[in-house]
């Protein structure tokens, strides 16, 4: 499965836990229902994944924590906050540049409408 399908599912699911949720719960609310739900569709899911980084020649084993990513080809960083800042754009960019994944999206889970929370990032990935 290639990461624009795997992309779609991920729209799809985003949207439908937030309607039956809502707005306010805490991120690992989502991110265990989001994760259930990937799963019900057959997509492989690793929750807080361990991310090493390379600086200065020395290898770092846990740079930060994804997380989500799913089939091992698309990470998901969640948030639950009113509205996202250009930090946290920065940091799905940060993501995929440090773990080598071409896909990456931004869920926020505060927000209003789902598809107003919904940042899609690349990483050389050909459309």
């Amino acid at each position: 499965m290639s990461e624009n399908e795997i992309s779609k599912i991920v729209v799809d699911v985003a949207i439908h836990v937030h309607r039956a949720l809502g707005v306010g719960l805490y991120e690992s609310v989502y991110e265990a229902v989001l994760a259930y739900e990937l799963e019900k569709r057959g997509l492989s899911v690793k929750r807080q994944v361990p991310i090493s980084v390379e600086y200065d020649g020395v290898q770092f084993d846990e740079g930060f924590r994804a997380d989500l990513i799913v089939e091992d080809k698309v990470i998901l960083e969640l948030k639950s906050v009113e509205s996202l800042h250009a930090a946290h754009r920065k940091q799905i960019q940060t993501y995929l540049r440090l773990s080598g994944l071409k896909l990456g999206f931004l869920l926020n889970f505060g927000s209003a409408l789902m598809k107003d929370g919904i940042v899609r990032a690349v990483n050389g990935l050909k459309e």
